[in-house]
């Protein structure tokens, strides 16, 4: 094999693989996997890729992107739900100079998106997430989980799948674990992956199949190398199969089983590094720098908060306390604020991605999310925050107060949720909100959940043989003699340096009214 296709992972003279650097590892890509995966059943192929070729053959032919209509049509799916899978693609591209990616939201149909990664995107909708652990301290979960709750005599209502979900607390697994189960499902489908970008040069054997360096590049919206510390290293950058082209000639593709071959051994040496970093953690040698902390570990006396330059920021484990965070706190694009409870938690920065999870009786403020919102399995919070995109799963008695630029997605077994408009703010939010892509002035549609099925296809836990799908409870609108602001204190006294002085997103009339109503009071 030529040198082309030898992993980045350095090799001895004795022909053993040592220590590999962790800036030259590759990584899977994290957000389509958390914030891209959509329960629409004609979006999940049992062998995807049979069902997607002659996808590929049809949207390759008729040009480079493709509209929400034509989605449609190849697919059989609704117009609305065609449009739902472009605004979610263009939440999790891997590239912010991808025209859907810079799109405003009343123009992604018009944009259209690359056809190779809506074959990608279509492609892991097949994946299957790693099951959430149980936690191994039940007597500390249920010090800050509380046990009952107004709404659980449904209970008794409820299926044996259904009871079975309901009562399972649920904690998501470590990063690492998350990790090499993305790695593993690319790993195993990445020659099925290849076929669909790659083109045909003459006969139909794989040895004819070749991948241009477009259709490389593509491949960066599943996995990049890098580690934390360091920026995210695109393929491209990553091997010289491209590097000897004219740059004045289009450059000379490469065959697709040679890039098989590079792929495979990356995913090999990355994985054998998770599981070298597991076993070393699990004999007590983890570095104190370690950001990697175990997801499920819920910490009632104390708060865990971790940063790292690749990977998100984590807030875990707050309880009966206030927590802030400000932009200069947070070094990444990304949070997740976790197995929290009977707290107040204000996250005032500007992010890319936000995931609440596992959380009750709390409140959480978002500052500006400019990609995708996710919150799931949480009980009696209010979440308010200003983002692109919102996702609620599998909720209960939680209210969410929204400045969104798309429709708020409800998925799995939620009940007694409502939804408001944005009723806060704070000096820095709309550069804030700037800086990440969200508008005010004209779009908010905090009042236009839309609800998909109670069955999530990319759970085998939430998804047992034989449970047929029916549409997921709908959030209802706060009445407005309800609705009040919401106060951020001036944590930090002194003058502020924003310039946002109210709200900026316009309150409807029935809203408007009732909040002057309150202050005149």
């Amino acid at each position: 094999m030529s040198d082309l296709a030898e992993p980045l992972t350095s090799t001895s003279e004795s022909g053993l693989n040592p220590a590999p650097n962790p800036s030259t590892l590759i990584h899977p890509r994290r957000e389509p996997f958390e914030h891209g995966l959509l329960p629409i059943s004609k979006l999940i192929f049992t062998d995807p890729a049979q069902a997607l070729a002659p996808l590929k053959q049809k949207f390759s032919s008729a040009g480079l992107r493709v509209d929400s209509s034509a989605l449609a049509d190849a697919l059989q799916i609704s117009v609305e739900h065609a449009r739902l899978v472009l605004d979610t693609l263009a939440s999790v591209l891997h590239s912010d100079f991808d025209p859907l990616t810079k799109a405003r939201p009343d123009e992604i149909d018009s944009v259209g998106a690359d056809w190779r990664d809506i074959i990608l995107f279509l492609y892991i909708q097949s994946y299957k997430k790693l099951l959430p652990k149980t936690h191994k301290d039940s007597a500390a979960v249920a010090d800050v989980w509380p046990s009952t709750s107004a709404f659980d005599g449904y209970l008794s209502a409820l299926s044996l799948p259904q009871l079975a979900r309901s009562n399972s607390r649920r904690f998501m697994p470590s990063q690492a674990d998350e990790e090499a189960h993305q790695l593993s499902y690319l790993q195993k489908h990445m020659a099925n992956i290849l076929s669909l970008l790659a083109d045909h040069v003459e006969g139909e054997s794989e040895e004819s199949m070749v991948l241009t360096v477009e259709g490389f590049e593509h491949l960066g919206f599943l996995m990049h190398f890098g580690d934390k510390g360091s920026e995210r290293v695109p393929l491209s950058q990553a091997t010289s199969f491209f590097a000897d082209s004219d740059r004045d000639m289009p450059a000379v593709p490469v065959p697709a089983a040679q890039v098989h071959d590079w792929i495979s051994q990356n995913i090999a040496a990355a994985l054998e590094h998770l599981t070298e970093k597991a076993s070393a953690k699990d004999n007590g040698s983890a570095s104190a720098s370690d950001h990697d902390i175990p997801m499920a570990d819920v910490c009632t006396s104390s708060i865990k908060a971790s940063t790292s330059a690749r990977g998100p920021c984590f807030i875990e484990g707050i309880s009966k306390s206030s927590y802030v965070k400000q932009a200069s706190d947070i070094k990444g694009s990304s949070l997740k604020v976790l197995n929290c409870h009977e707290s107040v938690i204000y996250i005032l920065a500007p992010l890319r991605y936000a995931t609440i999870y596992g959380c009750s009786d709390a409140t959480i403020v978002l500052g500006a999310v400019g990609k995708a919102v996710k919150v799931e399995h949480c009980e009696r919070v209010h979440v308010i925050t200003a983002a692109k995109r919102v996702c609620i799963a599998n909720c209960r008695e939680c209210m969410f107060f929204l400045g969104v630029n798309q429709r708020p997605l409800i998925l799995g077994d939620n009940h007694k949720l409502q939804v408001a408009p944005f009723n806060t703010f704070y000096s820095e939010l709309e550069e804030h909100m700037a800086e990440v892509g969200i508008e005010a002035t004209t779009i908010n549609r905090w009042d236009e959940p839309l609800a998909l099925g109670v069955v999530d296809p990319h759970d085998s836990l939430s998804h047992p043989a034989g449970v047929s799908d029916v549409q997921a409870e709908s959030a209802t609108r706060l009445d407005p003699d309800q609705f009040t602001n919401f106060l951020i204190p001036n944590w930090f006294g002194g003058e502020s340096h924003g310039s946002t002085r109210e709200n900026p997103f316009q309150l409807p009339d029935a809203y408007m009214a009732s909040q002057q109503k309150n202050v005149g009071a």
